[in-house]
């Protein structure tokens, strides 16, 4: 079954200089977008971080300091970045988790505009673990019986998600090849996550709760009521949330202040109709008026 796409998937793949959302940078990015009409282009950019990448991160994608160090920032290049991407959904291997909500991060960092809420995400990574539970390695060998070569290499990497993507649709005949049907299948767990980094998400009822410490499962406006000083601690700069976690959260109270100002407005006062004048005639209310005021 081939892939039916009603507008552009752009599958990408990051390499970075660690794995914490909210600090760490990308020092490479891949994305192959393929079009509705079976065309595909290709984006690839080595990036300069601007803070130090760790040996230990070196010998996995094998991106040096000195490769990056004359490279363009990801502020210089993000409007390109955007442009690229258009319209177009997202998927990866392992993005939902990691290079979607580091992109996200990156572009608010630069201050882009970046709409990602209507976009769907399809993440690889969660219908291969969901099939077969193996790596990107061993998808590949599995489903394209062939190795990676010049594996942790972005575009290298990014084929590879996109000829196992083609390898799977072909394999599983309930695998529908729509985006929808792919993004929901993709999901990780059964919440309907709100940020990226599942720290917030969506419950059965439609209201945004907590998903993860001490407040896990409980509504984001319980738990305004029952501890307020929470929200500032979570978006203050001294956590480690992801900035669009926190634009997130930011958003959910916003809906629920205008809710409060709404209950507190005062009721329309509606004014009080005499039954028996209201019945009668124009000619009628006139005379009654100049006989009330003496004219």
């Amino acid at each position: 079954m081939k892939l039916k796409l009603a507008r552009p998937l752009a599958i990408f793949d990051l390499e970075a200089t660690g794995l914490n959302i909210s600090k760490d940078k990308i020092v490479e990015i891949a994305i192959i977008k393929i079009n509705p009409d079976g065309t595909e282009e290709t984006f690839t950019a080595r990036i300069n971080p601007e803070i130090n990448i760790p040996d230990e991160v070196v010998e996995i994608h094998g991106i040096t300091n000195e490769d990056i160090k004359d490279c363009p920032t990801f502020k210089d290049l993000a409007s390109k970045i955007t442009s690229f991407i258009g319209d177009a959904d997202l998927g990866g291997y392992n993005s939902n988790k990691f290079d979607i909500p580091l992109l996200a991060e990156e572009l608010l960092n630069a201050g882009s505009e970046f709409d990602m809420s209507k976009r769907k995400f399809v993440d690889v990574q969660n219908i291969f673990h969901k099939k077969e539970q193996r790596t990107l390695a061993a998808a590949f060998q599995f489903y394209c019986q062939s190795d990676i070569v010049n594996a942790h290499n972005a575009l290298a990497d990014t084929e590879a998600t996109w000829k196992v993507l083609n390898a799977q649709l072909e394999k599983y005949p309930d695998l529908e090849g729509n985006i929808d049907f792919l993004a929901d299948f993709s999901k990780g767990g059964n919440l309907n996550i709100l940020d990226f980094a599942g720290r917030l998400a969506i419950n059965e009822d439609g209201d945004a709760v907590y998903n993860f410490g001490k407040h896990k499962g409980k509504t984001v406006k319980q738990i305004d009521v029952e501890e307020p000083g929470y929200y500032g601690w979570f978006v203050s700069e001294s956590t480690d949330f992801p900035k669009y976690t926190k634009q997130k959260l930011k958003q959910e109270m916003d809906k629920i202040k205008a809710e409060k100002l709404l209950q507190n407005q005062p009721k329309e006062v509606k004014p009080k109709v005499n039954k028996v004048e209201d019945n009668l005639s124009m000619e009628d209310k006139l005379a009654a008026l100049k006989s009330k005021f003496g004219k």
